[in-house]
């Protein structure tokens, strides 16, 4: 896979203060320990370009998305944006909501989930843990079974809290991986593009007030989306 370059990067909205962006999927939403180009640096050549700014320019990351998930993306374009919208992270009105592919339908429609976690940073893995071990970070979601083809689920997850690898570690531990998820999913998993996807992104603007909602639909010529109606859950998001 070649970089990603400042052409490649689509924008799906921007003013003064916020820009935000579709971040592919297999791109660092910044730097990394694998020095790809990552989408952050992206940004950031793409503000001095066009507005043509000498020197360094500012973009500022406000939240994160793994390396192979793929949706929208907000970036600040000053620091005063960044620290009203990580405040609104903060507080719970920053909102991302996810569409994904489950490898085995759980027993359950509609649930949230609630486990501890904990990251091994040698193998950069997250594994569930008891709440009595140390380190351990308390993390939840809610998921909501939208569609069953084949024996797999298009579900709609929010994000209660921002764990890494949350949804796929949670999916994993009920018995339904994400498709594609060989690495936490194993033989449950079935191979092919993780099918994990940011398709929503609600915030208010950090200086209008006004209440954004941004919403994309996940790459449907792929399997497994295209197996699936993505397009009709989308109003729903």
């Amino acid at each position: 896979m070649k970089d990603m370059s400042v052409e490649d990067l689509i924008v799906l909205y921007e003013d003064n203060h916020v820009l935000v962006v579709l971040k592919p999927q297999n791109v660092p939403c910044c730097e990394d320990e694998s020095k790809d180009k990552d989408l952050l640096t992206v940004v950031k050549e793409y503000i001095k370009i066009k507005e043509n700014k000498p020197g360094n320019v500012y973009a500022g990351l406000v939240h994160r998305l793994d390396r192979v998930t793929g949706g929208v993306m907000v970036y600040a374009k000053s620091s005063k944006a960044a620290s009203r919208l990580s405040e609104q992270m903060r507080s719970g009105d920053f909102e991302k909501k996810y569409m994904t592919v489950l490898s085995a339908i759980p027993s359950e429609d509609r649930a949230v989930l609630r486990h501890y976690v904990k990251k091994n940073p040698i193998n950069n893995m997250v594994y569930v843990c008891p709440q009595t071990v140390e380190g351990a970070k308390f993390c939840e979601l809610e998921y909501q079974v939208l569609q069953k083809v084949n024996g797999m689920a298009l579900t709609k997850v929010i994000l209660h809290t921002g764990r890494t690898h949350q949804i796929r570690v949670q999916s994993a531990t009920i018995g339904c991986p994400v498709y594609g998820d060989m690495r936490y999913g194993g033989e449950k998993a079935k191979k092919g593009f993780l099918a994990l996807w940011a398709t929503s992104l609600a915030f208010t603007h950090p200086v209008s007030k006004e209440r954004l909602v941004f919403k994309i639909e996940p790459p449907k010529e792929n399997t497994p989306w295209n197996l699936f109606d993505v397009s009709k859950e989308i109003e729903f998001f």
